[in-house]
C-alpha cells in the first residue's frame, strides 16, 4: 500500500495541491491521480481520505489523504506546530486504512516532516491486543523514497519510545507487577554497553529508610522494587546528569481509603510516570543521545490489607520529615517523596519528575495538555519548547507558598498528605507537598493524570492508555545534550 498527502487548497475549485511524492507518483501513472481526485468532488478536508485501486503493480491500493492547509507552522494560540499535528493524523489514518484492507506492508510520503511522518504511522498502528486470540493484521511502516531517511529513522524510534510507555501502561496489573515492569525495562536496555540497570529490592528500600514508600508497599503481597538506571551517554562520565523520576504504582486501589469500583481498573496505569521516564531513557540510549541521565522509579501496589496504612497514620520519609497520612489515595507523593530525595544525591543538572498524581489535575486541564510545576524558569522554556514541536503540550502551574501552608498546617507531623481544604486546588497542593521534598534549584513535577488515557481527543492514538508525554521528554532531553554541546 501507499499513503499519500494532498493539501486543503484556500479555494473549493482548484485542482489539488500534492506533496512532491504525490506529484512524482502521478506523473508516474500518466497524471490518473490528479484525474480521479477532481472526479472525486470537492478537494479533500484535513483527516479525510479517498483509496485507489489498481493505479500502479507496485501499489494495489494508493490511500490519499488530506493534510490541511499547506503552509501550517506554529500556531501561538494552540502551542504547538500544526503542521507537524496534521501530518500525524493523517498518516496515522492513512495507515489504518491500509490495515483495514489486510495489506501487510505500506509506504508513507514523508509529507515535508519526515520524522512527524513516521510518528504518525508508528503511534496510529499500535494497539494493545497481546491478550487477544484475533488480533489485527500487522502492519509494516515504511518512508516512501530515500530523501529523508534519517529523520524518518528518528520519527520511528521516537514513537517507538511512547509505544512503550503505553504497552505497559494498557498491561494488566497482574501482567506488570513491579518486578516484571523492572525486569521489562532492563530486558530492553540489555543491548546498550553503556547503561546499568539496578533493580533494588525491599530490604535495600529499608537501608535507604524510605518510610514514606514502604509505607505504601506494605499494604500488598507484591514486593516493592526500586528500580534505578543510569544512562551514561556523554563523553564525560563525571557530567552531571539530568535525573528523570516516575511514580510506579502499578496498581492504585486507593488502599484504606478505597476508590470507587467504577474505573478502577484504569488504576494499572497509576504507573504512567514510571512508564514514560522509563521509555524516554530507552529512547534516549537507541538515539545514543550525548548526556547522562540517570531514572529511578520507586514501584509497588496500593492495597488495602490489614497491613496498610491508615488515615491518620504517620510515617517518616527518608529526609527525616514526618508526614500525616490523611488519606490513603494521596499515595503517589509519598513514593515520590522519598525518590526525590534520593534523586538528590546525583549533583543533577536538573530532576524532572512524571506522575499520575492527581484527579485535580484532570478537572483543571483535562486531556490537552500535562500541568508542569517548577521552581525553574529555564527547565519550563525548555519544556514547553519541546512540547511544542511534539505536539504533546505542557502547561504551566502555580507553586505558590499559598498551597505550601495548607500542607504544613498539620496536626500531628511536619506536612499533610493532603491539603487543609481538602479538594481546592487539589494539583497545587499535592506540587506543594512534593516541593518539601527538593531543595535542587531546577526541579519539575509533571502531573499527567490528565493525559494518562486517550478517548478520542488525540486523533493518531487509539483509544487506551496515552503513554504521554514521552515524545516530550525526549524531545526535552535531546534539547539539553544539545545544549550542553553548544
Amino acid at each position: 500500500g501507499l499513503v499519500l498527502g494532498v493539501y486543503s487548497s484556500e479555494k473549493d475549485d482548484t485542482a489539488a495541491q500534492l506533496t512532491s511524492a504525490g506529484d512524482a507518483f502521478d506523473r508516474l501513472v500518466s497524471g490518473k491521480l490528479r484525474a480521479l481526485l477532481s472526479l472525486c468532488g470537492p478537494p479533500l478536508k484535513k483527516g479525510k481520505t479517498r483509496v485507489f485501486h489498481g493505479l500502479h503493480q507496485d501499489f494495489p491500493s494508493v490511500v490519499v489523504v488530506g493534510l490541511g492547509k499547506k503552509n501550517a507552522g506554529i500556531n501561538e494560540q494552540e502551542n504547538w506546530n500544526e503542521g507537524k499535528e496534521n501530518i500525524r493524523t493523517a498518516v496515522a489514518v492513512g495507515c489504518r486504512q491500509i490495515q483495514d484492507l489486510e495489506i501487510p506492508c505500506v509506504e508513507v510520503d514523508p509529507c515535508g516532516d519526515a520524522q512527524a511522518a513516521a510518528e504518525g504511522a508508528v503511534l496510529g498502528l499500535h494497539e494493545y491486543n497481546e491478550l487477544k486470540q484475533k488480533k489485527k493484521p500487522v502492519v509494516t511502516p515504511q518512508l516512501h523514497g530515500s530523501a529523508e531517511s534519517e529523520a524518518w529513522q528518528k520519527g520511528v524510534i521516537y514513537a517507538e519510545g511512547q509505544n512503550l510507555a503505553r504497552y505497559l501502561m494498557e498491561a494488566p496489573a497482574n501482567y506488570i507487577t513491579p518486578i516484571k515492569f523492572a525486569e521489562h525495562i532492563e530486558q530492553k536496555l540489555r543491548s546498550f554497553s553503556n547503561v546499568e540497570v539496578h533493580i533494588r529490592p525491599e530490604s535495600w528500600i529499608t537501608t535507604q529508610k524510605m518510610g514514606a514508600f514502604l509505607s505504601v508497599a506494605k499494604g500488598s503481597a507484591e514486593p516493592p522494587i526500586f528500580l534505578e538506571i543510569h544512562y551514561l551517554g556523554s563523553t564525560n562520565t563525571d557530567d552531571s546528569p539530568l535525573v528523570f523520576v516516575g511514580k510506579g504504582v502499578t496498581f492504585d486501589s486507593g488502599g484504606i481509603s478505597l476508590k470507587p469500583s467504577s474505573g478502577m481498573d484504569a488504576m494499572r496505569a497509576d504507573m504512567g510516570g514510571a512508564a514514560t521516564v522509563c521509555s524516554a531513557i530507552v529512547t534516549a540510549a537507541a538515539l545514543n543521545l550525548p548526556l547522562n541521565i540517570i531514572g529511578l522509579a520507586p514501584l509497588c501496589e496500593n492495597m488495602p490489607s490489614g497491613k496498610a496504612n491508615k488515615p491518620g497514620d504517620v510515617v517518616r520519609a527518608k529526609n527525616g520529615k514526618t508526614i500525616q497520612v490523611d488519606n490513603t489515595d494521596a499515595e503517589g507523593r509519598l513514593l515520590l517523596a522519598d525518590a526525590l530525595c534520593y534523586a538528590h544525591n546525583f549533583n543533577a543538572r536538573a530532576i524532572v519528575n512524571a506522575a499520575t498524581l492527581t484527579g485535580a489535575m484532570d478537572v483543571a486541564l483535562g486531556s490537552a495538555a500535562t500541568g508542569v510545576f517548577t521552581n525553574s524558569s529555564w527547565l519550563w522554556t525548555h519544556l514547553y519548547e519541546a512540547s511544542i514541536l511534539t505536539g504533546d503540550r505542557v502547561w504551566r502551574m502555580p507553586l505558590f507558598e499559598h498551597y505550601t501552608k495548607q500542607v504544613t498546617d498539620c496536626p500531628l507531623a511536619d506536612v499533610s498528605n493532603i491539603g487543609k481544604y481538602s479538594r481546592a486546588g487539589g494539583a497545587c497542593t499535592a506540587a506543594a507537598f512534593l516541593k518539601e521534598f527538593v531543595t535542587a534549584s531546577h526541579w519539575a513535577h509533571l502531573d499527567i493524570a490528565g493525559v494518562m488515557s486517550n478517548k478520542d481527543e488525540v486523533p493518531y492514538l487509539w483509544k487506551g492508555m496515552a503513554g504521554r508525554p514521552t515524545r516530550t521528554l525526549i524531545e526535552f532531553a535531546a534539547r539539553l545534550s544539545q545544549d550542553r554541546h553548544n
